[in-house]
């Protein structure tokens, strides 16, 4: 009986030690945000593009953007891709697009565009409705380092979206790099489950040129590439 006792108030002493200094904390009140409509931008979303004009963009060879704007869709011109004025770190990101319906060319010249993170991680568009490239460079990848886990690809000239969570690279205190990551959806399907960016997880070399925002960059490469309802939502 005597153990007992000791150790009920072994547990008693444990609970009020627990709602001392070291009792957890509460969880705050999340905020509420309205989801909006299917497919369009939250509450707390900072839309970049809503069908009107390039007004949240800067052109790459010009100090306006050089894209045309027709029927609440902005279209890739052989001036240069755009970048937004504002700048962003860890954010979720949602982009629709569309490929040519005509199909021309092949491989790396069909449909070509691309989705930069921080206007220097790029997430690849391209029509890769049967047609064949090199995985890591194919619709979806992770530009150069990963492929795709599936290619997702609608028919040329169907809208298609991407909604990446995306957390910056990050340079700690002792030099030593934190990497980054990606997560994808490709018109709903997963593709890109938390792939590293700017370094390995497994490493602490330092990493370079490491910066805390970026602008979202949407590139020309050659192809009239269409994009509509982007909108973005810093995390």
């Amino acid at each position: 009986m005597k153990r007992v006792v000791l150790a009920a108030l072994g547990l008693a002493a444990a609970s009020s030690s627990l709602r001392g200094a070291d009792a957890p904390k509460p969880d705050p009140e999340p905020r509420v945000v309205e989801p909006g409509p299917v497919g369009g931008p939250p509450s707390d979303a900072i839309v970049l593009f809503d069908g009107k004009d390039l007004s949240q963009f800067r052109g790459e060879r010009s100090a306006e953007p050089k894209w045309k704007v027709e029927n609440g869709v902005m279209e890739t011109t052989p001036q240069g891709g755009i970048f937004s004025k504002q700048e962003f770190g860890d954010c979720q990101l949602h982009v629709e697009w569309a490929a040519p319906a005509e199909v021309k060319g092949e491989g790396q010249g069909r449909g070509n565009s691309g989705v930069y993170l921080m206007g220097r991680y790029e997430i690849q568009v391209l029509d890769s409705y049967q047609n064949k490239t090199y995985p890591n460079g194919q619709c979806g990848a992770f530009y150069g380092h990963n492929a795709p886990l599936v290619n997702a690809c609608r028919k040329p000239g169907e809208w298609q979206t991407y909604d990446i969570i995306f957390r910056a690279p990050r340079k700690l205190a002792d030099g030593t790099g934190q990497p980054g990551s990606f997560t994808v959806l490709h018109n709903g399907v997963l593709i890109q489950d938390h792939i590293p960016v700017g370094g390995e997880p497994t490493t602490a070399a330092p990493l370079r040129g490491v910066v805390e925002q970026g602008p979202l960059y949407l590139q020309d490469h050659g192809n009239p590439v269409r994009f509509r309802n982007v909108w973005i939502r810093p995390l």
